[in-house]
């Protein structure tokens, strides 16, 4: 069976009189021998058996480590293909989940480096094979494997050289992996998160309970290693859950935050506050994102899902005042302090639920020219949507890192009286199917903007 051409996520997609059959690991034009798993009414589910011929996109990948780690899933494919089919997949699902067919949506804004771009690295621990210590990323399809890294070519050289030692002091300590079905060893994951621009490194070891004392161990020699490690935090993780977010954290030495550059602005990340992994396409991003915002220095600008405030803070000074607002209090303190840091003036930034702050601070606020909308994967909520064309800013910047999510609000927010101008893809995840978006709206009718809702806290 032909492949034609990629679907998000991915996945080859091959069709049969109307029938599709998603493939895996490959390219269009790919001939492939397949074995169906699942099937449904209007498509199925198979497992690559082989490749017959070649597609004229295919490539070896160069790590290693393809197709069984489970972090990118592009590396096969040329790259001029995969910026394609991100533009094509962001079409399609706005007119499909959206019903938009004819919207712009421009050529993708190619990534300025294909590899070593990621400025946060997530690593997971767990037993060896054979024993000992395994650090890396889980095997595709498995959540008990992982695979031990040499390289990461997604990772900067600085950040594998940091996984490299932590993994040289656990093996040297004797520290036990944990081993996710015995539910009993010490080390757990390994974050390292990285000033690009500045250079700083900033590492956090998530451990089980009652590693205190080894944790506190590897501060000197990590320091020693790596001088640009500004500070290492301990997380504890005594749950079954597999996460490094919203656990209790200690710092151990250094300080629990870094610094970054983008587009002129200075940024303080403390550990768990969001930020672009990709620092470099950061700046093309926040371009887009101002000309989207058409800012001349006279407008009212909303930073809604704001983070660190980053977006807000680096078109600043094109606005006459910036409000942000972020549900994550850290997150909060970093965007005040960045603010304040920058020379930043009209700047207020707000703690919260977006759609209960906005809602509670109705009339005590000043009212946005431009509301900029940079949401978490899953999108907005129905009531959020609503809060968003309550305020009914002339102008709606969304940025976008889910096309289906995006298509959804985006159908919304023109079904209350926006008119979707155009798409802006920029790749700030090569070798991956993920794909950020820079959207621009603009009011054309009052839409059904009644009185707030009588709950404040949706």
């Amino acid at each position: 069976m032909e492949v034609a051409d990629l679907a998000f996520g991915g996945m080859g997609v091959a069709r049969h009189d109307g029938f599709v059959v998603f493939v895996p690991d490959t390219v269009p034009g790919d001939r492939a021998r397949v074995r169906v798993r699942k099937s449904r009414r209007r498509f199925a589910e198979s497992d690559l058996l082989e490749v017959l011929e070649a597609g004229p996109a295919r490539r070896d990948p160069p790590c290693p480590y393809v197709p069984r780690c489970g972090g990118c899933r592009l590396q096969h494919v040329a790259y001029e293909t995969t910026v394609d089919a991100k533009r094509s997949q962001i079409r399609e699902h706005l007119g499909r989940i959206g019903h938009l067919p004819d919207i712009d949506v421009r050529p993708v804004d190619p990534a300025a480096e294909p590899f070593g771009y990621r400025n946060k690295m997530e690593y997971s621990a767990a037993p060896a094979p054979g024993g000992g210590l395994t650090l890396g990323f889980h095997r595709r399809g498995r959540w008990d494997e992982v695979i031990d890294l040499d390289a990461c070519l997604l990772a900067t050289p600085r950040g594998n050289a940091v996984r490299d030692t932590v993994r040289r002091w656990a093996t040297d300590c004797g520290i036990a992996p944990y081993d996710q079905r015995a539910q009993a060893g010490q080390l757990r994951h390994l974050v390292v998160r990285e000033g690009v621009a500045t250079g700083e490194l900033l590492v956090t070891v998530v451990t089980a309970h009652g590693a205190e004392d080894l944790v506190d161990g590897l501060a000197a020699p990590l320091t020693a290693a790596h001088p640009e490690v500004v500070g290492l935090l301990h997380a504890v993780n005594d749950g079954l859950a597999e996460t490094t977010q919203g656990l209790p954290t200690r710092l151990v030495s250094g300080r629990d935050w870094f610094t970054e550059r983008v587009m002129d602005v200075t940024l303080r990340l403390s550990a768990p506050s969001f930020f672009q992994t990709n620092t470099n396409m950061t700046g093309r991003l926040y371009e887009r994102v101002a000309e989207a915002a058409g800012l001349d220095g006279g407008q009212v600008l909303y930073d809604l899902f704001c983070g660190v405030g980053s977006i807000g803070i680096a078109l600043g000074r094109r606005a006459r005042h910036v409000v942000a607002i972020d549900i994550v209090p850290e997150a909060i303190e970093d965007a005040r302090r960045n603010a304040a840091a920058n020379g930043l003036d009209g700047y207020t930034a707000l703690c919260g639920d977006v759609g209960k702050v906005m809602t509670e601070h109705r009339g005590q606020l000043p009212e946005p020219d431009v509301v900029i909308i940079d949401p978490p994967r899953g999108g907005l909520s129905g009531k959020a949507v609503r809060r968003v064309l309550e305020v009914g800013a002339p102008v709606l910047v969304y940025v976008s890192c889910h096309p289906a999510t995006f298509a959804d609000n985006a159908a919304k927010f023109v079904e209350g009286g926006y008119r979707l101008e155009y798409v802006q893809p920029v790749d700030m995840f090569p070798q991956t199917p993920h794909v950020e978006a820079v959207a621009r709206f603009v009011r054309t009718a009052e839409g059904p903007r009644g009185p707030l809702d009588a709950d404040p806290g949706a």
